[in-house]
């Protein structure tokens, strides 16, 4: 009996289960350990990046002195950060990032004139969002809230 040519046979199937093999480890290394921790870093980033631009118009929102105390001003902010939707609330004199991910959120003081008495409402992710600026002219409130 003769088997050379079952040696070749035998060789090519080693080399594929060699690759499948280490295409197997690195597809478990990169889903389970690399890529969640790197998602996570860049949402946290994007987290940061959106609550410095939502507090960068909620700055601007507000009319220079002697002006019309009345402005309201769009805010763009995105739809999902991760892949899930999240809230931008005002609590006074700050504004909270509110994210299903407890690595995602923050807190960001707007620098506000002292004729601005308080900052209230809440954005939600993936709405119409305004910034609206009312009050007399020495005590003006700022609402965060939805188009409409």
């Amino acid at each position: 009996m003769d088997d050379r040519g079952l040696s070749t046979v035998v060789e090519k199937l080693l080399s594929l289960s060699v690759v499948v093999l280490y295409i197997t480890l690195l597809t478990t290394v990169l889903y389970g350990g690399s890529l969640p921790a790197y998602r996570g870093a860049v949402g946290a980033q994007l987290g940061e990046r959106a609550l410095a631009e939502a507090t960068a118009e909620v700055e601007r929102a507000v009319p220079p002195p002697g002006r019309a105390a009345a402005a309201s001003r769009r805010v763009d902010i995105p739809a999902t950060i991760d892949g899930a939707g999240y809230r931008i609330r005002a609590n006074g004199t700050h504004l909270l990032l509110v994210h299903p991910d407890a690595e995602i959120g923050g807190t960001a003081r707007p620098v506000l004139p002292d004729r601005v008495g308080n900052v209230t409402g809440e954005w939600d992710s993936g709405a119409d969002t305004v910034v609206t600026v009312d009050g007399a002219q020495g005590n003006l409130t700022v609402r965060l809230g939805a188009r409409g």
